[in-house]
């Protein structure tokens, strides 16, 4: 899964939950940002790229969701 298709499944995901879900690319390094669930967040490598499972589990346990939900 890359980065454009966790945002869309977290805004789908969150749309039915009554969460706000928006990448900010301002906050972070270079090509880095920070991806937001409501109000916790997490930082995002470049969403053009593939995440691997171990950052995923990392990142939907920052963002406190379920990895099977997604």
């Amino acid at each position: 899964m890359n980065g454009k298709e966790l945002i869309k499944r977290l805004k789908r995901h969150g749309k039915a939950e009554g969460i706000q879900v928006y990448y900010d690319a301002e906050h972070g390094k270079g090509s880095h940002g920070r991806l937001y669930y409501g109000d916790k967040f997490t930082t995002m490598k470049n969403p053009r790229t593939e995440i691997g499972e171990g950052l995923l589990k990392a990142m939907c346990k920052h963002l406190g969701v379920d990895r099977k939900k997604i």
